[in-house]
C-alpha cells in the first residue's frame, strides 16, 4: 500500500510558512541579485547570532562546508583526520576531498556518536584533526573530545549537519552552548530534510576564528580577494540568495520546530517504554533535537517491511558503514569497529518531523510494537 505516514516531510514546512517564504523568494527575484547578495549576508549574521558564534559563512552544501573548514584550518595532503564510520558518507568524502586520510574509530554503544575512548589509539604523528559527528541531533561528547584535542594540539571541526539548535555543556557548572561553538569550526548542512533545511542544497561554516572565516570566504569563490583575480586556489561553493532568503524565514521557526520534534520523541519514548525496542538515549549534558528518532530492533529488515505494508515510512541512517562501502574499503583494513557493525544491522529511523501529529506518532509506535512482536 502507498506510504500514508512518510518518514520525513519537508513540504509541510513550506506549507507552514508559505506566505513568508513566497514573499522572501519574490523579494530576491525582484531585487535581481542572485549570488552572494544581502540575503546571504543577513542570513550569515543571523545564523551566527542564533548559535552564539562570531562568524558564519554560507557555502553550497554541508559537504563543502566540512571540506572548506578543513582546508581553512590547514588540513591537507598527508594529514590524518579522525572521525567515525557510522555517519553519512559525506563526512568521509569531505576529508578525502581536502587531501587528508580519514582515520575511522568506533562509536559509543548508547549514543552512536564518536567514542572518546577510541581517540588515543587512533592518533599518529600525522594526525591533524578530529571531526566529531553530532548524529541524529545528539551532540557528541564534546567535553571529552575537546579535552583530548587540547592536550594533543589537534584541530576540531564539528560535523553539525544533523544538529541545528542542539546544545551541550562541558561540565555541570558550565553553561549550555549550541553545537557548533565548541571546536575550531563547525560545518552545517541545509539539505531540505534537516532541522533547518533549504529547498535545495546549502551549507555553512561557523567559527569564532576571524582568520579561519576569512579563509573560507576566500576558498568558496575561486580564492578571489578581488573579482576575477585568484590569490589562492579556490572552489565555486556559494550559498545562493534564494536559499538564504528561505533559511532566514525558517531560522525564526527553528526552536519551535525543534521543541515539536522533542515532543514527538517523548511520545515515542512513552509508547515504547518497557518493550524490546531500544530507544535513543537522553544524555544529561546534551540536548537532543531529534533530527532522527532512531531505534534498534532485532529482525530490522523484516520489521521495516511490515511497517511499509502498514503504510508507515521508515529510514536507515545508515545501512552500510563507510569502511564497508566499495569506494572506501581500504579504510577498513586493520580496523575493528564492533559497535558500528552491530548498530548498522539494527537501526531504524521512525517518522520524525515537526509537523507529525501526536496521534500519528502513537500509531507509528503501535505499529512498530506489533511488527516487533510478530518478528
Amino acid at each position: 500500500m502507498p506510504t500514508a505516514i512518510p518518514q520525513t516531510n519537508p513540504r509541510a514546512e513550506y506549507l507552514a510558512c508559505q506566505a513568508e517564504i513566497d514573499a522572501a523568494v519574490h523579494r530576491v527575484m525582484e531585487r535581481g541579485q542572485y549570488i552572494l547578495g544581502e540575503e546571504v549576508s543577513f542570513f550569515e549574521k543571523e545564523f551566527a547570532a542564533y548559535l552564539g558564534a562570531q562568524h558564519a559563512v554560507g557555502v553550497a552544501s554541508g559537504t563543502d562546508a566540512l571540506h572548506l573548514a578543513l582546508r581553512a584550518g590547514g588540513v591537507g595532503l598527508g594529514d590524518e583526520v579522525i572521525t567515525v564510520s557510522h555517519t553519512a558518507v559525506a563526512t568521509v568524502a569531505a576529508i578525502v576531498q581536502a587531501g587528508a586520510h580519514p582515520k575511522l574509530v568506533d562509536v559509543d554503544a548508547s549514543t552512536y556518536t564518536l567514542d572518546p575512548a577510541a581517540l588515543a589509539g587512533a592518533v599518529t604523528p600525522r594526525t591533524k584533526a578530529i571531526v566529531p559527528v553530532h548524529l541524529y541531533g545528539l551532540p557528541a561528547d564534546m567535553a571529552a573530545i575537546m579535552a583530548f584535542a587540547k592536550e594533543r594540539g589537534l584541530l576540531v571541526i564539528e560535523d553539525c549537519a544533523q544538529a541545528h539548535g542542539a546544545e551541550c555543556r562541558l561540565s555541570q557548572t558550565s553553561g549550555w552552548k549550541k553545537a557548533g561553538t565548541f571546536g575550531d569550526a563547525a560545518a552545517f548542512s541545509f539539505y531540505p530534510t534537516k532541522n533547518l533545511g533549504a529547498f535545495g542544497d546549502g551549507g555553512g561554516v561557523v567559527t569564532n576564528d576571524a582568520a579561519l572565516a576569512d579563509k573560507v570566504r576566500l576558498l568558496r569563490e575561486y580564492g578571489w580577494q578581488e573579482r576575477y583575480v585568484s590569490a589562492v586556489h579556490g572552489w565555486n561553493s556559494r550559498l545562493d540568495e534564494i536559499q538564504a532568503a528561505i533559511l532566514r524565514v525558517k531560522l525564526r521557526q527553528l526552536d519551535q520546530w525543534n521543541a515539536k520534534r522533542q515532543k514527538i520523541a517523548d511520545i515515542y519514548d512513552r509508547c515504547l517504554a518497557g518493550s524490546a525496542v531500544v530507544q535513543p538515549v537522553r544524555a544529561a549534558d546534551r540536548a537532543h533535537v531529534f533530527h532522527q528518532y532512531v531505534v534498534c530492533v532485532k529482525n530490522r529488515d523484516q520489521i521495516r517491511r511490515a511497517l511499509a505494508d502498514a503504510g508507515i515510512g521508515t529510514g536507515i541512517h545508515y545501512p552500510v558503514p563507510v569502511h564497508r562501502q566499495p569506494a572506501y574499503r581500504a579504510l577498513g583494513k586493520g580496523v575493528n569497529l564492533p559497535t558500528t557493525e552491530t548498530r548498522c544491522a539494527e537501526i531504524l529511523s521512525l517518522p520524525m518531523h515537526p509537523h507529525l501529529e501526536p496521534d500519528t506518532a502513537e500509531l507509528v509506535a503501535a505499529g512498530l510494537l506489533d511488527a516487533a512482536r510478530a518478528g
